[in-house]
Parts: C-alpha cells; structure tokens; sequence
C-alpha cells in the first residue's frame, strides 16, 4: 500500500495521539460543554458519533445530520479537528459538506466489503485521514481488504483502528483484544499509523487506563477514547466513557518507552502471558456453558450426570497430548480433574433446578 502522513497540522507527532470526545452527539450543550473541557485539557481532536449503528433496532441510532451544526461550532469555537464515524456514501457527503476533518469505518462497516467499497468510492479524490477499524471478527484479510479498496481509491492517508474481537461468552472484555492481529498488521504494514479503541475494547471505564498502556507499550501511534461531560447519563455505552478530566489524568499516567520492545524483553513476554491467562478463561468459561447445556440434554433425556467411559477417554486423550506438547502427564491430569470437576457441578445444579 501507498501511505502517507495522518498528521494534522498543530498536533504533536509525539505519542500517543489522541481522539477524545462522546460515543453519540446527544445535544448541544453537551457536545460543547464535553469540547470546551478537553480543549482545557490540550485536547486537538474531537470525536462524536452521528450516526451509531446498533445491534437491535430501537436504540439511540445517532442525531444524524442535525447535529453536525454542533460539531461545526465546536471547530469554530476551540479550534479543535473533528472525527465521526461513516457507515454509507450519504454519510461521507455530509460529513465533507460539515467539513469534519477525519473520517473512521466501523467494525460492523469494514465487515461488509460492499459497504466499504461504496465508501471508498464516495472518498475518491478527498485528502483527508481515514481510520478503519478492525471487522467484529477477527479476520485480518478482510480488514487488509478494506485499507486495499479506500487505498485503490487514492486514499493514502491511512490508519488503523483496534476495537477487539466480539465473543458469544462472557468475558473479561466487551471485546477480545487478541493483540497478536494487530501486531501481525504492524509486522505486514509498518507503517501504517494504528489506534487502540480501550473503550470498546473493555467496555468498563475501569479498564481504559490499563489497556492504553498495553497499547503504547506495544508502541501504537494513538488511542481514541468515549469521553463525555456526564459519562452515566449518556444516550449510548455509559459504562465505558469517562470523563475529560479522568482522561487528562490517564494520560498523564501514560509511560511511553522509546526502546523497541522484543519477546526477549520481560514485560513483553508478561503481556503475552497475561493475554494466555485472558484466553484460558475465555475458553473455560465458554467450555462451562456447553457443559450447562449438556447438563439441559441429559435433564431432558433422563441421562445420569457422571459417564465414567467419557471422563476416562477424556484423560487418556489429553495425557497423551500432554507428552506431544512438552507438558507434563499428571499435571494435565489436575488441570482435568478440576475442569470435570466443575463441569459435573454445573451439570448437577441445571439437573436439580
């Protein structure tokens, strides 16, 4: 791919650069009392969501158009760059028209290559940054698709944005961070300019401050954070906005290391560790619910809870994996035993409900 600079004139090349402001334009007093504290704050881009895809219909579905008046008032007013996200052609058009000064594809957006191409082809002949965020699941050749058709379309100021992975299980995170895609990215595109979205990745404003550290030690360019002057009266994703000056204070906190970090660095391999840890406990608490839905089938069918054949092949399977894996027999065997054992239990209390 062809790339050339994101940099907007006025903003600090140094890291992290960073994209602050609400998930959803709600009003007017809000968008301009959130803009006024983080311009306060330094702030030079702000962020507010138009238009706002949602799973189910009957949600808070973005202002639309009529607010873009308010986003103009805020570059007037603070001088600030602003950014929304665009999901169709007639989105670029207006957006362009409202002269916002950054445009980002959404996760359900770069998913659907028809609609990224419709996109693309809206923004031929436009100079101004792109962002894509990655698809809701993690499939690294179609989000490259989507930085392939805008980059087709003469689109060479290109960034990435990582938001995580959706799951069906319950989870630490609202979405899986699986750091390795977005690293694999960096190693196949150095130079392409990545953002993490902690907001969406953690769903918990408890959880921003820790994963922007993840993503600068792991030397992302930029972090793009829901900031709101009311977090817990927003119209959309309450739980995972904050406020302008707890983001000023997170930032500050930021430690950015200028050394390139290497698997032979320990809190790299650290980080890898705890990002194993984040999956065992993914996969053991999606293995739990197949065994409570196990648990419903045997409730049904009058089946016994324990089948001694199956655990016993379920041992020896996995022993003798063990010793293919470099891991230790007996050890497997614990880590079994107490996965049966859990299992059983859930089993037992669908059973008895």
């Amino acid at each position: 791919m062809k790339l050339e600079s994101i940099l907007l004139p006025g903003v600090s090349a140094d890291r992290p650069m960073v994209i602050a402001g609400p998930c959803s334009v709600e009003t007017e007093d809000q968008v301009m009392k959130t803009a006024r504290q983080l311009a306060d704050k330094g702030q030079k881009i702000f962020r507010g969501g138009i238009w706002k895809p949602r799973t189910k219909p009957g949600g808070f579905e973005g202002i639309g158009v009529e607010g873009l008046p308010w986003m103009k008032q805020v570059k007037k007013e603070t001088g600030m760059y602003l950014a929304t996200e665009v999901a169709t052609a007639l989105h670029v058009y207006e957006a362009l028209k409202a002269g916002i000064d950054i445009l980002w594809i959404g996760a359900r957006t770069t998913a659907n290559p028809f609609a990224v191409q419709e996109i693309a082809d809206a923004l031929r002949g436009v100079d101004i940054p792109i962002l894509i965020k990655n698809p809701v699941n993690p499939d690294i050749e179609l989000w490259i698709g989507a930085f392939e058709r805008l980059n087709n379309s003469g689109i060479n100021r290109l960034g990435a944005i990582h938001r995580g992975f959706s799951s069906y299980d319950k989870k630490i995170y609202r979405n899986l961070p699986q750091w390795h895609i977005p690293i694999e990215l960096r190693r196949r595109f150095p130079d392409l300019p990545i953002f993490c979205d902690p907001s969406h990745i953690g769903g918990k404003r408890e959880l921003i401050a820790p994963i922007s550290q993840q993503a600068m030690d792991m030397k992302f360019d930029g972090l793009i954070i829901e900031t709101h002057c009311d977090p817990d009266a927003a119209w959309s994703d309450a739980s995972q906005q904050i406020t302008p000056e707890v983001l000023d204070y997170i930032l500050s906190l930021l430690v950015i290391r200028q050394e390139t970090q290497t698997t032979e660095n320990l809190s790299a391999l650290r980080k890898q560790i705890d990002e194993c840890d984040n999956t065992l406990m993914e996969e053991l608490a999606k293995r739990m619910r197949i065994s409570r839905e196990i648990g419903t089938y045997k409730k049904e069918h009058n089946m016994p809870v324990l089948q001694t054949d199956r655990y016993n092949e379920i041992l020896d399977k996995y022993g003798n994996q063990a010793i293919q894996c470099g891991l230790d027999t007996e050890f497997i065997k614990k880590v079994f035993e107490a996965i049966h054992e859990e299992s059983v239990r859930q089993q037992v209390e669908i059973i008895n409900k």
